[in-house]
């Protein structure tokens, strides 16, 4: 990768506890935002920015990224980030707090793509605010969806809360009617569900 604002927030990123999404996944991403033509882009998760510059660079001309972390260190790094990679002050808001306490904050309907890598426990609960932000047509995806271990459940091994959460939103968002899913199977894995 020769793009030093990306080489920047990998490199920083790699160095946090919130490691960025790799090469790949941003690469899909980037793509999955220019396919709706995103004006209006939620992501759970801000790290250290790598995403978020993946994000911004598939979304529409002036399109505004709403990211949103507990994190001041990794939103003030993430910030300069997306300065160094060409993104005006205005192109990004950034939230620090805890998700499930923004999100409902935020204006149902008002979103094309809603991007969650986070706290993979509450996946379900931000598949929740994601259907209420997005838009009809809008996005979610969802990071590392494939987690599961390659042993059966059964007596001597039960899943871990992270996979029956992950478990449970492929679950909906594969027979709910509303949705239009897609499993990518980039870096740690990507669900895509149109609405």
């Amino acid at each position: 990768m020769e793009d030093e604002p990306l080489v920047d927030a990998y490199e920083a990123g790699s160095r946090s506890a919130a490691p960025p999404v790799d090469a790949a996944t941003g690469t899909a991403l980037r793509f999955l935002a220019a396919s709706i033509g995103a004006r209006s882009v939620v992501e759970v998760g801000t790290g250290c920015g790598a995403s978020g510059i993946w994000l911004l660079r598939g979304m529409a001309p002036g399109g505004i990224l709403t990211t949103v972390d507990t994190n001041a260190a990794y939103q003030d790094y993430a910030r300069s980030a997306f300065a160094r990679a060409g993104f005006g002050p205005g192109r990004a808001r950034l939230i620090r707090g805890a998700a499930l306490e923004v999100l409902p904050r935020l204006t149902d309907g008002g979103y094309d793509l809603v991007f969650v890598d986070a706290d993979t426990v509450s996946y379900p609960l931000y598949l929740d605010e994601a259907l209420r932000l997005l838009r009809p047509g809008g996005m979610v995806v969802f990071n590392a969806v494939m987690v599961s271990s390659s042993e059966p459940d059964g007596p001597l091994r039960a899943p871990d809360p992270r996979e029956t959460a992950v478990r449970d939103v492929i679950r909906r968002v594969r027979e709910e009617e509303e949705f239009v899913p897609l499993l990518l199977p980039v870096g740690e894995g990507l669900l895509a569900a149109i609405r």
